[in-house]
């Protein structure tokens, strides 16, 4: 099988724009041209990675799990060409993408726990919601994500294709402001209605307070008054006293522990959570490589802390 980089770079540039002429003109050639050397490509492999049947273009199933082959052959085959022209840096940063309570609150103290035990680590973190940081992994255009694990499978990766580690369990707790007396404003043991700032419905943190909810007598004192898919959002309304939320116990461990913030219900009513680091076994980079097999034979302290 005779493979050409260009095709490679074509497929990536097709997966982009979703059109053949955006892509020729993207690629400097005419769109018959390029249409040929699409085929050629999928010749050469023995299967269809474009479905030409919809407008715009889109990949089929062997053509989105070869996307991430390509884009890794092209980028490993320009870090090498940067390290012969000496234009490549010492260590390479590892793209990471992470669930916007896991970026703010979670990753600063993990990641400075984990180069205690493998050194330095030069990393860059962007912040998103579950769902984009799913695609964005899915796609190769991410080393890693930082994400909670979700035990009902709704994310719905190949655990061969997109390995994990557990690195974190930790849990969501019903909390509010205190009183005088350091009794929690609103309570969910007492009676009567709650002031609830609740997760939008596509948040994976309220899909999780929702499942705990489901069929408790409990969700018809729940008044929502605010609703935002970020946790730290849910804070800064709590901090105001505008009523009770569940937010992550790394979130507020400060708060909680000078008492700015009080537990609002009993442990029964809080949810479990464990955090994941996953990544792509498609994707070759040395860089993930080099850190997958540290992190195999890290403690489990020192990974999880």
């Amino acid at each position: 099988m005779n493979l050409e980089t260009k095709w490679l770079e074509d497929l990536l540039a097709l997966a982009q724009t979703r059109s053949f002429s955006a892509s020729a003109r993207q690629r400097h050639v005419t769109q018959p041209a390029f249409s040929r050397r699409i085929r050629a490509l999928e010749q050469a492999l023995g299967t269809t990675l474009i479905d030409r049947s919809t407008t715009p273009v889109d990949l089929t199933s062997e053509g989105h799990l070869f996307v991430i082959t390509a884009r890794n052959v092209v980028e490993q085959l320009n870090e090498s060409l940067g390290h012969l022209r000496g234009l490549s840096i010492a260590q390479e940063a590892l793209d990471i993408v992470a669930a916007h309570s896991l970026a703010l609150s979670f990753y600063p103290p993990w990641i400075s726990r984990l180069q205690e035990g493998l050194g330095q680590l030069p990393t860059r973190l962007v912040a998103m919601n579950v769902g984009e940081a799913i695609h964005v992994l899915r796609e190769g255009k991410c080393d890693l994500m930082l994400a909670y694990y979700d035990p009902y499978a709704s994310m719905q990766l190949d655990a061969k294709v997109f390995p994990s580690f557990s690195i974190g369990q930790v849990k969501m707790l019903p909390v509010c402001l205190p009183d005088d007396q350091g009794r929690p404003i609103f309570s969910l043991s007492g009676d009567g209605e709650i002031p609830y700032l609740s997760y939008t419905q596509g948040a994976f943190l309220g899909r999780s307070v929702r499942m705990l909810l489901k069929n408790d007598p409990l969700s018809l004192r729940l008044r929502t008054v605010y609703e935002t898919a970020m946790a730290e959002g849910l804070k800064g309304m709590v901090m105001q006293g505008m009523g009770l939320a569940w937010l992550p116990d790394f979130c507020i461990r400060n708060e909680l522990r000078n008492g700015r913030l009080v537990p609002a219900g009993e442990p029964r009513h809080d949810v479990p959570l464990e955090i994941r680091l996953y990544r792509c076994s498609l994707v070759h980079k040395p860089g993930v490589e080099r850190l997958w097999r540290q992190m195999m034979e890290l403690p489990r302290d020192v990974l999880q802390g």
